[in-house]
């Protein structure tokens, strides 16, 4: 079987087919799935980092863990969440070594094709307003926070990416949303 058509099977078969045999050591199988999920995981990481520069390196990290890990996964019918959280994992130590923050002001943001300059500029203040309430939440609080919002992750894959109980999510979160609304009243 040439390479070419072993490649181009492979980028139509399932994910448990793709992902065995990668853990098998099937280097074009890993090469499916990278090509696969990197949109998307590319995507999730730069919303945790607010796009910086890190996204390629935490990208690069979470790949050369899933190939070293992936003997381990256990359903390879999950691949997709499971590259998910190792990106979510990768991101969120990236956030907590550099002590960055998420800033809204430099998300892009989907906008209505033809906005009206004035709503336009009232759009982008209330963006600015929401970037410094998330600045002004203690870490743990904006990381839930960006997890839930953002990444639409539940609270039982927010506690095991973050590494606490479900009910220390909850408490987080609740806080975060508290501060924020506060924060937020003059825009509402």
């Amino acid at each position: 079987m040439s390479y070419e058509f072993e490649r181009e099977s492979l980028e139509n078969a399932d994910d448990r087919i793709v992902a065995g045999r990668a853990a098998d050591g099937d280097t074009v199988a890993f090469a499916v799935l990278v090509r696969r999920y990197t949109p998307m995981m590319r995507a999730y990481a730069r919303r945790i980092l607010s796009g910086s520069a890190d996204v390629d390196d935490v990208l690069q990290d979470a790949f050369i863990t899933a190939w070293e890990q992936l003997a381990q996964l256990q359903d390879p019918g999950q691949t997709k969440s499971w590259l998910m959280r190792i990106t979510s994992r990768k991101a969120i130590d990236r956030v907590r070594v550099s002590r960055s923050y998420t800033d809204l002001t430099e998300m892009e943001l989907p906008a209505p094709e033809r906005i009206a300059p004035p709503r336009q500029a009232e759009a982008n203040a209330g963006v600015a307003a929401l970037n410094e309430a998330l600045l002004a939440l203690p870490d743990a609080q904006r990381e839930c926070w960006v997890l839930r919002e953002f990444g639409g992750y539940t609270y039982e894959e927010i506690a095991e990416q973050l590494d606490v109980s479900v009910s220390t999510v909850r408490g987080l979160l609740a806080r975060a949303r508290k501060d924020i609304i506060v924060r937020m009243e003059d825009w509402r």
